[in-house]
């Protein structure tokens, strides 16, 4: 009889639980930081470097929370038979290109953010597009 109070207060407790665990958290958008269209190595460290790292190699501190690594993107030209798919990244980046063996996109789809932050200068989403692939391009490892 001593602990009948116990069962209100334990069933409070539960349906808080629960409720709290049932919610879906909020994600938190922030606006990206302005960026160079002609910098490249300023767009890659502001916009891709958390998760593919700023080296380029797929090791951002992000990577290790994503479905699906990202790239190592040093190594595209070594992957295509050493000639950098330069239209193939202009194309992925500005969103005009989908990732088939990724299923659903991670990668957020840079054209239109570009174009958005733009907005009153035309052409400069391309601009940022092709200096973003160009500062990639520079990346690729050497071989020997």
């Amino acid at each position: 009889m001593k602990r009948l109070w116990l069962l209100p207060i334990c069933m409070v407790v539960m349906l808080l639980t629960v409720r709290l665990l049932g919610q879906k958290h909020a994600i938190q958008e922030i606006p990206l930081p302005y960026t160079s269209p002609v910098s490249g190595r300023e767009m890659f460290h502001s916009y891709c470097a958390d998760c593919h790292g700023l080296d380029g190699k797929g090791n951002g501190p992000v990577a290790a929370v994503l479905k699906i690594m990202p790239p190592d993107l040093t190594t595209l030209a070594q992957r295509n038979q050493g000639s950098f798919p330069y239209d193939r990244v202009f194309n992925i980046i500005s969103g005009d290109a989908t990732i088939t063996s990724h299923g659903n996109r991670e990668m957020p789809v840079w054209g239109p953010v570009f174009r958005q932050m733009d907005k009153s200068q035309r052409g400069k989403a391309k601009l940022r597009i092709k200096t973003l692939t160009n500062y990639v391009a520079s990346l690729q490892a050497q071989t020997k």
